[in-house]
């Protein structure tokens, strides 16, 4: 009986969970091919056959989480009833003080400093094909606001100003001491509705 040929894609992921912690524990620059080899249990040399280099790793590692925080995302959306809920929902990683999301906000921070400091084309490639998801999700509640006649038709042109601004109240929560995240966000979310939303 041959033995069972590997999947290099189901490799990559399985050694990325292996060691999906460790960008927390010793941060993503800190990170060496030596640690994600000994947490994997293989050998550094056989992470180079699933792996270009640390960066890929990362982008693996990160991608799980992304998935992950993907399929939950659909998964609470569905539960709600009002559009302002579903869009408060994509708020909840900036604003959550659960400590498992606050970790991946943490891990979040680290890699987007990489991004702006390093100059780093891929990650900045990556970063940007994962925006996509969030705002075609952010084009369907709005879609389905005006649809259900819960906003007006306008609102629509606000995807990408929606998720501009969440971006810049990540980075403003990252990069300011006492800065209250939550009280911008109540503004700004009860003012876009007080434009957008069809009045009873």
């Amino acid at each position: 009986m041959s033995p069972r040929k590997i999947n290099k894609e189901e490799k990559r992921r399985e050694v990325a969970l292996s060691c999906r912690e460790l960008i927390y524990e010793v941060g993503m620059k800190n990170l060496t091919v030596a640690q994600v080899a000994k947490a994997a249990g293989i050998g550094k040399g056989t992470i180079y056959e699933y792996f270009e280099n640390k960066d890929d790793i990362i982008f693996q590692i990160i991608n799980i989480h992304i998935e992950e925080h993907h399929r939950k995302f659909l998964k609470e959306v569905e539960k709600l009833t009002t559009i302002r809920e579903k869009i408060e929902l994509f708020f909840e990683f900036v604003l959550s003080e659960d400590p498992e999301l606050v970790k991946k906000f943490n891990g979040y921070k680290e890699f987007l400093s990489i991004v702006l400091s390093d100059d780093n084309l891929s990650m900045k490639e990556f970063n940007c094909n994962k925006n996509e998801f969030f705002r075609a999700e952010l084009v369907k509640i709005f879609a389905e606001g005006i649809q259900s006649g819960e906003l007006k038709e306008e609102s629509l042109d606000l995807a990408d100003g929606i998720l501009t601004y969440q971006k810049g109240l990540t980075i403003r929560k990252m990069s300011q001491a006492n800065y209250d995240a939550r009280e911008d966000f109540e503004k700004f979310i009860n003012t876009i509705f007080k434009l957008i939303e069809v009045k009873k």
